[in-house]
């Protein structure tokens, strides 16, 4: 194979190169252009010696002749080997001797390779050595051995499946798995012999001075016993393995500092002189409502480390929001400036309300178990173990507690008389919180990447932004100053609620229907009404909407009119009487173009007559369809509505050159004023039908 591989490197081309003819003063070479066919093929032949080959083809010399031949054969090879460069009368002579003597060495392998494997020409047999006698000793130790190493195999897997199954029957109460399962729910560290964790909110951008450190060590065998369901993590075993162990035994001993122990939560109460209008608690755990029940966070003997860290976490939560709320408090800028006192902050939204922020924390220890906090008033607001605390916190966010508010509210407002939880303002409270902790949390920032400005700072030319609005981009409005305008907006809405539902139970006739809208916005809401005469309400309905903003309320009337008012009730209350009476003559409009009388004239606002205390009267003329009967409706939004009759002083007509029309003979007499609270009708356009009926067939 290796004369084959060495013989196969033929090189059967001539290098592609061309002759340089001439080399200018740019260095660019002009090189001399390749040969053709042709031109090759002329070349080649001009080298073949043709008489040689025919005197090599001609009959042998005898003789002398052929002597001389020799010798001068022998002076071609001398001179030959003299002159090695010389080249060979035939260029392809060399490839030809070359590729003979391969194809020789070639023939000469296979006939090698056909004699070792035919048999027919050599045979090749093994020389056998000198046979030992084996030693059966040696064999039975490797088969030992070799059990030895099975056995071990099968005893080491039959362990681990012993383990596995009892580890499964009964509670795993080890020390590096409970610890695995805290480890995959708070961070831990070690520190020299010591396990530390944390419950700090750091790593999301609190600057809070507490280090909210805890300590985990094992605890001992006398450990108390808590239920199996409440490991995080665990597997849930059978019916009777549970039957059989029933709790399992925490091997961790978790130790958080004495300030971080027992529960806490933020009240939040809006307050009208002495009465509480409504409250909500702000905390991270959801279910933790019952503030004077011990029983998950707090209170005698040890619990399990998820609960008792989960209540510890938020303790440290609560106290670093109210200190947050405290420093904006104290820098805050308001007419009235909010007070900061113990765990207590006080705020006026409005001229005799005023908004409370207070820090609840109850100790499980009997001896510090007191009230945390004592605000302005007897204003109290405890923890465990305090009625007034406890009691401070009742119903459920609901519909409901809105209807029951509205109806015990008083007149201006309104006050009731305990507190109500409000699920309104708790779910705003929650948003509000996300959002806090959503912006504080530092958005990671590779090191390699320039610190630059915002890009809306950075865009120029016509895109450019004036002071104000680049003054928006970097002013941000504090946590303090949200809450308290959610709860501007939360006791106007409330104080709305009570407005129109006040009205709505005085005007039994025409009937306002509200529609509200409460969660699109936590500081802006919305409400529908619609003025509607009973049974009458496809003759005519008159709409109008309402949007209640934080201190100011702004109605879009049905003919697109818009109003802004300021809190005060009274205002709504002006707009929806003024409302109702317009409705009124819009819908006796509708109705007698319904029974076939003509409107003489409408006056929406009525000069004559007495003054109304609140806006204008409006008056309508109606005319029956013989025109010698009139009704003149009048309604104001205080004084009501009045109906009166006219009815012409004769029915015949007799033209002449004077009077040649019959309305103009049959003008109306004076003015009679219809008792409509002894007429028959449910409501005022149901009279009016029935006396336009009667008056119609009088003719």
């Amino acid at each position: 194979y290796i004369y084959v591989l060495n013989m196969a490197e033929i090189r059967l081309e001539v290098a592609s190169e061309n002759a340089i003819l001439e080399i200018q003063y740019d260095g660019h070479e002009i090189r001399q252009p390749p040969l053709s066919m042709s031109e090759q093929l002329s070349q080649h032949a001009r080298k073949i010696d043709f008489g040689a080959a025919e005197n090599g083809g001609s009959d042998e010399l005898s003789g002398p002749a052929a002597a001389a031949a020799d010798e001068t054969e022998e002076q071609e090879e001398d001179e030959e080997e003299e002159k090695p460069c010389q080249q060979p009368h035939w260029p392809l002579e060399s490839v030809r001797n070359k590729i003979r003597n391969a194809h020789t060495e070639v023939c000469v392998l296979h006939d090698l390779l056909q004699m070792v494997r035919e048999k027919r020409y050599l045979v090749l047999d093994h020389v056998q050595g000198q046979q030992h006698q084996p030693k059966l000793y040696i064999q039975f130790l490797s088969l030992k051995k070799s059990l030895n190493n099975a056995a071990s195999i099968l005893t080491s897997g039959a362990e681990r499946i012993r383990s596995s199954q009892s580890s499964v029957a009964k509670p795993a109460s080890d020390f590096h798995l409970d610890l695995l399962r805290l480890r995959q729910h708070w961070r831990l560290k070690r520190v020299a012999t010591n396990i530390v964790g944390d419950l700090s909110y750091t790593n999301t951008g609190s600057k809070f001075r507490h280090s909210g450190y805890f300590e985990v060590s094992k605890a001992d065998d006398d450990s108390v016993a808590t239920p199996l369901s409440s490991l995080p993590g665990s597997a849930t075993s059978s019916a009777s393995s549970a039957a059989a162990v029933g709790v399992s035994r925490s091997s961790l001993r978790v130790t958080i500092p004495p300030e971080l122990d027992g529960s806490a939560y933020i009240f939040v109460c809006i307050r009208k002189d002495e009465e509480d209008l409504c409250s909500t608690q702000l905390n991270m755990i959801g279910g933790l409502n019952n503030v004077s029940s011990n029983a998950s966070c707090g209170g005698s003997g040890e619990h399990h480390w998820q609960q008792k860290l989960e209540c510890a976490q938020n303790v440290l939560f609560c106290k670093e929001l109210f200190s947050q709320l405290a420093r904006e408090a104290v820098a805050l800028k308001m007419d009235i400036p909010p007070l900061v006192v113990a765990n207590q902050i006080t705020a006026t939204i409005f001229p005799g309300i005023h908004l409370l922020i207070a820090l609840c924390h109850s100790h499980p220890d009997s001896s510090r178990n007191r009230s945390s906090l004592t605000g302005p008033n007897g204003f109290l607001t405890s923890g465990a173990g305090n009625s007034s605390g406890s009691s401070s916190v009742t119903g459920s966010g609901s519909g409901q507690d809105h209807h029951h508010q509205q109806r015990s509210s008083g007149g201006t407002g309104g006050s009731v008389s305990k507190s109500i939880h409000d699920g309104v303002l708790e779910h705003s409270l929650h948003q509000l919180m996300h959002d806090y902790l959503h912006r504080t949390t530092p958005v990671p920032h590779p090191v390699y990447a320039p610190l630059h400005a915002h890009p809306t700072r950075r865009i120029a030319g016509p895109h450019g932004l004036d002071r104000q609005q680049l003054m928006q981009t970097v002013t941000n409005e504090t946590l303090l100053e949200q809450i308290i305008k959610e709860a501007q907006h939360n006791f106007l809405r409330l104080r709305t609620m009570f407005v129109i539902d006040q009205l709505a139970i005085e005007l039994r006739d025409p009937l306002i229907i509200s529609h509200w809208n409460l969660f699109n916005s936590p500081t802006q809401s919305c409400v529908r009404i619609n003025i509607v005469t009973q049974s009458y309400d496809s003759v005519i309905r008159t709409t109008l909407v309402v949007h209640v903003y934080e201190r100011s309320l702004r109605c879009v009337c049905r003919d697109g009119r818009v109003m802004t008012m300021s809190f005060e009730p009274q205002e709504l209350r002006n707009l929806l009487l003024c409302q109702v009476a317009q409705h009124q003559m819009a819908a006796v409009q509708s109705l007698s173009k319904l029974m076939g009388w003509t409107v003489g004239c409408s006056e929406p606002c009525l000069g004559v007559g007495a003054a109304e205390p609140l806006g204008s009267a409006a008056a309508v003329v109606l005319t029956a369809p013989s025109g010698n009967k009139q009704i003149m409706v009048r309604s104001g939004p205080c004084t009501g509505v009045s109906v009166s009759v006219a009815t012409a002083p004769r029915n015949d007509f007799y033209p002449s050159g004077v009077v040649n029309e019959r309305r103009w003979d049959q003008l109306p007499g004076a003015w009679q004023e219809v008792r409509l609270a002894s007429m028959e009708g449910r409501n005022f356009l149901n009279k009016i039908e029935l006396l336009m009926a009667a008056l119609t067939a009088q003719n």
